[in-house]
């Protein structure tokens, strides 16, 4: 199987997101990124060049290595401010519809503009998320 791309590191969150080109991409990134640093405890670490990343969790692939990711993140991509929920969103049905204009697959979630989302119920995925993927790895 090929390496893994996006690796933990230790390059600097803040500087990243000021050298974000569309500033209110970066500003709503500033503010999930906030949220997740309330709703994990961490603080924020890059996960390759783009991604935002809060606590990490272990994982065996099927050819026996194991990798380290990040139980939630965000990128302030150039198209939508993109978060990442790692258990998927199969579970929550009931906040997706709730949550505002938006898309999403199995794992991300796009956000064109954050005002355009209701954030509690973002916040109460986000919670659940770190607490499912916290129970699953952590324990």
């Amino acid at each position: 199987m090929p390496a893994m791309k996006t690796l933990e590191n230790d390059a600097d969150v803040d500087a990243f997101l000021n050298c974000v080109e569309n500033k209110r991409r970066a500003a709503d990134a500033r503010v999930v990124t906030d949220m997740m640093l309330g709703i994990t405890g961490l603080a924020p670490r890059m996960w390759g060049p783009s991604i935002i990343g809060f606590d990490r969790y272990r994982y065996r692939r099927r050819d026996g290595s194991e990798h380290s990711y990040m139980i939630t993140g965000l990128s302030p991509r150039k198209a939508a401010l993109t978060v990442y929920v790692m258990p998927g969103f199969s579970a929550y049905a009931d906040q997706l519809a709730r949550l505002g204009r938006h898309k999403h697959s199995s794992s991300c979630l796009y956000i064109t503009r954050l005002e355009a989302i209701d954030l509690t119920v973002l916040k109460e995925i986000v919670t659940d998320s770190v607490a499912v993927m916290r129970r699953r790895y952590h324990s």
